[in-house]
């Protein structure tokens, strides 16, 4: 029979004398450590026990001891590493999250006891509260390992996760803290090695005893084959022991749950499209780098467990047969599995995706001599070796290695290959090297450029130098080289870091320079930053596709918060200044240069890091860059400056630009680079005046320049200071450029806009509001000047603000009238009102008002609108001007037979109220109006019946003239009496052609309000009698139509 895995079979010696072990498990303070501790140290690190015991015919307890004392893990990193997945949990569930911190807190709160190693195998209690009124519950724990890794675990918890439980951790630690106050025993052979038979014999029958429930089955099989002769546990030599360690051939790995990483990693990937989810998947990955920069072997092991299970995927089949994309997150998810196959295996070309690279790493050869020294030692030059020959350059003219072996990318991924694989000093050397080839082939760029910078600059344009940028490549080259770097610098942390750096929480780090060897006055952390403003500054196109585009962006946002983590000295702003003015002269190359290719990338978000950095130093130079940087080629050649996108408020071109998706991006971008400086400018008018010229011809969207005028305006108006005048004309020339680009362009936006600029215009002063009243034509429609502009500048609140003596608020007055008696002339629909309201204090500006309303009345202005004005009119008290208006509008209004519920009824029926209460002569005139204008029976029946309650010009606005009430048979009411009796003729039989049966009803009401109108008149009922004749005689044929008839009105 085979023994059981990591229980590795035993030999049974005679029993060895007894020695005392002591407890000296440590040094003393300032003492050194003891000889046999250190030899101890090493062993137990790099020898399995099973080899010590065959190397050495007989080990001395005391030796053995040291041996498993000194096996297990030593660094609280590794036990961190193993139970902390490395995302950032939701505020305030760090303990229900981390195993790593509730192990550590159950640690601190006393809840491990009984703890015991024996041999190689660890053993304890943990005790944890229950949650409120549930009792506290106990945990054993056990925990094997080998040469300082816990090669297994096992908890009561029945833990179902990727790593370690927090009982796991709570022992561990107690184990590391309290190292000589755990009961150490050798393995349990060893004990049992020392007792005769007798000893033996009671010493399995107490264990089965103790456990015969558990244990007497597998006790009698054991001992029925020990019994018979011939048996294969017989055949072995020895027996197994759980607690002796690892074998010579066993593996020596950390414990790994392969099982549930599988699992854990398809539950997510099913569950992919969730924020959480891509977040876990993420920081599996960290872990797999983590634990590649330890050599831990269970990275490549995770990686490939996490691989087969995005290759079992379901949805890869789907897509395949549905022919469509991933989604973007997928995407992202894959792109981070093949960088992490990549710095695996090793980096590769960049011409293949996700696996591709990596399965092509296999081909990349280490073994050129020239890199092998780069990587050897630092004190690599042309001085030591000469030079080594060749087609490519290996030393730069100060002897330096240069590394030209390959393009810049996979050189980079080389360098992230060594770093991850835990050999940081030659990754240091190779980025040296890369450094220095870089800064080579930029002087040669330079003297190339200087050549041809004549001939560039006439033409304007250039072609691109680098169709595929650094930053945003599948291998990060920038990225990779950056983080070699500033990893050199960085201060170690005192404390454990449980998450990555995906954490939303920015963490300030602390970097010192570390100087490069063999290059006298320079240190990594210069490198690092000439690096990534190399990267970020390279002149580059814009990739095909939404995802490549988007990775642009978010790679460029990762190198600058690297930056922003180093605070800079002066060492550091003399590399800035250095580096920013070789953007500034690199021509086709540099982003910052002169002259650009159509579709290159921006440089407004680098533009802002840089301008921010250097402000407080050169704020020349600083202001040059980013004013430099403003500019959006692809923008610029498709509109000239000032003019709008076809759509304003629109900032993405997805019709005019299909292949920029991200274009809203980068315009937005580039309105935060300008609002930084703009902000800076405060109190300089220079460079405030050179800004607004920037922002004039390189920002197209009016929608991102409103938000500039605020943002300049809201700056420019601080609580606790003086306004600062030149800003605030600034935010007001911005505010009357979105008005001129936007007034053809009808939106809700624009009445928020027209209420700013009237605001900005009031904080400067009279004059401006008095500028663009004057100039309202080509900045505001009619109706945003009358009913915004003239309005809001004339307000109680606005006066005040603008403190105005009595000369200057008339003028200001005079200003908005002129504005709305304009607005009026050319837009009488909408503006009359407004208009004779802004007028009515003035008598002459009031008269040409109405005046303008006359004329207008005359060209076609509407019903409604007259309507409106009258009414205006009467609640001014002006009557007569009222009913005036109101004879317009029932001149132009036309009701027909059917239409009962015409908006203009109320109108009307207030129309000839007036006309009544004014007096006879108002109303003989307007009946002949009502009679032309109104053809529905119904509502002249009601007209008629309203002025025969009352006598006319009793209303409160009209004379009395009449002591009794009119007749409806005399005139002037005889003629809107034969209207109303037509009208019900007519329109009878209109009703009576296309009638049905369940609108026989409706028709039989219809005659009874017929019939009330005839009776008005002396011989009425003789009417009313032969029109139902005559609707027999005619429609016979609708009988029971005409039963009902016959049944109502005989």
């Amino acid at each position: 029979m085979e023994p059981p895995a990591a229980k590795r079979s035993r030999g049974c010696p005679a029993g060895p004398e007894e020695r005392d072990a002591g407890a000296g498990a440590a040094r003393g303070r300032g003492r050194p450590e003891a000889l046999l501790d250190l030899s101890a140290k090493r062993v137990a690190e790099s020898w399995a026990f099973e080899q010590v015991e065959e190397r050495f015919s007989r080990v001395p307890e005391p030796v053995q001891k040291r041996i498993v004392f000194w096996s297990f893990p030593r660094s609280e990193r590794e036990i961190c590493m193993y139970s902390s997945l490395g995302y950032p949990p939701p505020e305030g569930e760090h303990d229900a999250r981390v195993p790593f911190t509730r192990g550590l807190h159950l640690l601190q709160s006393g809840a491990v006891d009984r703890v015991l190693q024996v041999g190689f195998h660890l053993s304890g209690n943990v005790r944890e509260p229950g949650s409120p009124g549930e009792p506290e519950r106990l945990y054993h724990v056990s925990v094997s390992f080998d040469r300082c890794k816990i090669t297994s675990v096992s908890c009561g918890c029945d833990n179902r996760d990727l790593f370690y439980c927090a009982h796991v951790v709570a022992l561990s630690l107690y184990r590391i803290r309290h190292a000589r106050q755990v009961e150490l025993r050798l393995p349990i052979s060893e004990t049992l090695s020392q007792m005769n038979r007798d000893q033996l014999q009671k010493f399995v029958q107490y264990l089965i005893s103790a456990h015969h429930t558990e244990v007497l089955p597998t006790a009698q099989r054991l001992a029925d084959e020990i019994l018979l002769l011939g048996s294969e546990i017989n055949l072995v030599h020895g027996a197994p022991d759980p607690t002796a360690g690892a074998g010579i051939e066993d593996a020596n790995c950390w414990h790994l749950d392969e099982e549930q990483i599988q699992e854990q990693v398809k539950q997510l990937l099913s569950n992919g499209g969730y924020y959480g989810a891509s977040q876990q998947l993420r920081s599996m990955f960290s872990k797999v780098r983590e634990m590649l920069r330890m050599r831990d072997s269970n990275g490549a092991r995770m990686l490939i467990l996490m691989t087969e299970q995005f290759l079992q995927d379901p949805r890869l089949a789907l897509w395949r047969q549905q022919g469509t994309g991933m989604t973007d997150k997928c995407r992202q998810l894959w792109d981070e599995l093949g960088s992490e196959e990549e710095e695996a295996v090793a980096a590769t070309s960049p011409r293949y995706t996700v696996f591709g690279r990596a399965l092509l790493a296999g081909e990349l050869q280490w073994n050129d001599a020239h890199l092998q020294r780069i990587l050897a030692s630092d004190s690599y030059s042309s001085s030591l070796t000469g030079s080594m020959g060749g087609d490519k350059p290996t030393f730069d003219p100060q002897g330096r290695p240069l590394w030209l072996g390959e393009p810049f990318p996979t050189a980079c991924a080389r360098v992230d290959t060594l770093r991850a694989h835990g050999y940081p000093r030659q990754a240091l050397r190779l980025a040296s090297a890369i450094v220095n080839t870089l800064r080579l082939q930029r002087q040669h760029q330079l003297e190339s450029y200087e050549q041809q910078r004549k001939e560039l600059l006439q033409k304007g344009s250039t072609c691109i130098t680098n169709t595929e940028g650094w930053v945003g490549h599948p291998l990060d080259p920038i990225g990779c080289l950056c983080r070699a770097l500033l990893e050199a610098c960085r201060l170690e942390e005192e404390t454990l870091t449980l998450y990555s750096d995906t954490s939303p929480e920015k963490r300030k780090v602390a970097y010192q320079h570390v100087p490069v060897p063999g290059s006298p006055g320079e240190s990594y952390l210069v490198l690092a930053l000439e690096v990534a403003l190399l990267g970020l500054g390279q002149q580059r196109a814009l990739p095909e596709g939404l995802y490549a585009q988007d990775k642009v962006v978010r790679n460029e946002e990762q190198l600058l918060a690297l930056l922003e983590e180093v605070e800079l000295d002066e060492r550091l702003v003399q590399v800035l200044r250095k580096q920013a003015g070789l953007l500034l002269e690199g021509g086709p190359f540099s982003g910052f240069g002169e002259v650009l290719f159509r579709e290159s990338v921006p440089m407004h978000t680098c533009a802002r890091y840089l301008f921010t950095a250097l402000l407080p130093h050169d704020p020349d130079l600083a202001y040059r860059l980013a004013l430099r940087a403003m500019r959006l080629p692809v923008l610029e050649t498709a509109f000239p400056a000032g003019e709008p996108h076809p759509n304003p408020l629109d900032s993405i071109m997805s019709n005019r630009f299909p292949r920029w998706f991200i274009l809203g991006h980068l315009e937005t971008r580039q309105c935060e680079l300008a609002s930084t400086m703009l902000t800076a400018a405060k109190g300089d008018p220079k460079w405030l005046h050179a800004v607004l010229g920037s922002i004039q011809q390189n920002i197209h969207s009016p929608a991102l320049l409103f938000k500039l005028a605020q943002d300049a305006c809201k700056t420019a108006t601080p609580v606790s200071a003086p306004p600062d005048t030149t800003l605030l004309g600034i935010a007001l020339e911005l505010g009357l450029q979105v008005m001129r680009m936007t007034l053809n362009v009808m939106t809700w936006r624009r009445r928020e806009m027209v209420r700013w600029l009237v605001s900005c215009a009031t904080e400067i002063g009279p004059q401006a509001l008095i500028n663009i009243m004057q100039n309202w034509y080509s900045l505001f429609t009619p109706v945003e000047a009358a009913t915004i502009v003239a309005v809001t500048g004339t307000t109680q609140a606005t006066l005040l603000r603008l403190q105005l003596d009595t000369p200057r608020r008339e003028e200001l007055w005079a200003c908005a009238r002129t504005l709305a008696l304009q607005c009026a002339m050319k837009d009488p629909q909408n503006c009359a009102l407004p208009a004779l309201t802004l007028c009515e204090k003035n008598h002459s500006a009031f008269e040409a008002a109405y005046q303008i309303v006359l004329d207008a009345a005359a060209g076609g202005l509407g019903h409604a609108h007259l309507f409106t004005v009258a009414r205006y009119m009467e609640h001014r008290g002006l009557p007569l001007r009222a009913y005036k208006l109101a004879t317009l509008a029932l001149a132009q209004l036309s009701i027909a037979f059917n239409q009962d519920s015409h908006p203009a009824v109320n109108d009307v029926l207030w129309a000839c109220s007036l006309s009544h209460s004014l007096g006879r002569h108002e109303l003989s005139a307007i009946v002949p109006l009502i009679i032309r204008s109104i053809h529905c029976a119904p509502m002249l029946s009601d007209i008629l019946r309203r002025w025969t309650l009352s006598a006319p010009g009793l209303g409160p606005l009209g004379a009395r003239r009449a002591a009794k009430p009119l007749g409806a048979d005399r005139a002037p009411l005889c003629q809107l009496l034969d209207a109303a009796v037509t009208a019900y003729i007519t329109t009878s039989h209109s009703r009576l052609t296309h009638i049905s049966p369940r609108h026989y009803g409706d028709f039989i009401e219809f005659l009874g309000k017929a019939r009330e109108t005839f009776l008005l008149a002396p011989d009425g009922h003789l009417q009313f009698a032969q029109f139902l004749e005559n609707l027999k005689q005619t429609y016979k044929g609708k009988k029971k139509l005409m039963l009902l008839v016959r049944e109502r009105f005989g």
